[in-house]
């Protein structure tokens, strides 16, 4: 494992580092938000250990060039704040964990350990396409910038078809990713919430029937 720690407070950074290389993981150290964003142009990591109070660029804007720019690799964030509003948007932001200082460099290494087990997808945090943006943090979507106040069941049939970007969904996957195991496989609540949500996001029709196939969202 090659881990970037991101942290401005330079003796708690190398003595991270030296905890890290005890457990055999390779750490490099940067001390700003601008050599963070260098060095992740120059080395490939699997995660990023980064504080969220740095000078200059902030651990938060380095957070959203990680998610922005696609680069494969977990954030783990570091913040003396541990209130649950702050953790939370570390989450929107795209981190992978949170840690709040004072933290156990053991609790690190085992949090290090868990990312890397875990596949990396990258999927954005606020989805845009078609002129649809589905925020999944805040539940919001908005249709060429006008809010579209939607039910939870709605919402999830939406963000479904919106993460496949494009991509033919069938019933039955909806079926199976926005309803419970009780749901009727034979029922029609996926057409009559496909034709809400087409009446709900306005003209132009976004989402589309492919006829013995299924769903896709597009602008035709």
């Amino acid at each position: 494992m090659r881990v970037l720690v991101v942290e401005d407070e330079v003796y708690l950074a190398e003595a991270i580092q030296a905890g890290l290389r005890l457990e055999a993981i390779a750490a490099d150290l940067t001390f700003d938000g601008n050599a963070a964003l260098s060095a992740l142009t120059v080395n490939d990591y699997d995660v990023v250990v980064l504080d969220r109070d740095l000078p200059g660029i902030s651990g938060d804007q380095v957070c959203r060039e990680i998610v922005a720019q696609g680069i494969g690799c977990r954030v783990l964030m570091l913040t003396a704040a541990g209130d649950l509003d702050d953790k939370v948007t570390g989450f929107e932001l795209g981190a992978d964990d949170y840690l709040t200082k004072p933290f156990e460099l053991r609790e690190l290494v085992v949090r290090l350990r868990a990312l890397v087990r875990r596949p990396v997808v990258a999927t954005p945090t606020v989805i845009e396409y078609a002129g649809v943006r589905l925020d999944p943090f805040r539940r919001e979507v908005h249709r060429f910038g006008r809010y579209v106040k939607l039910t939870r069941k709605q919402f999830a049939v939406l963000e479904v078809l919106m993460t496949a970007r494009g991509g033919v969904i069938s019933a039955e996957t909806l079926l199976e990713k926005a309803w419970d195991e009780n749901a009727d496989p034979f029922s029609n609540a996926v057409r009559i919430t496909i034709s809400v949500l087409r009446k709900r996001l306005g003209d132009p029709w976004v989402i589309h029937t492919v006829p013995g196939v299924g769903y896709r969202v597009g602008e035709r």
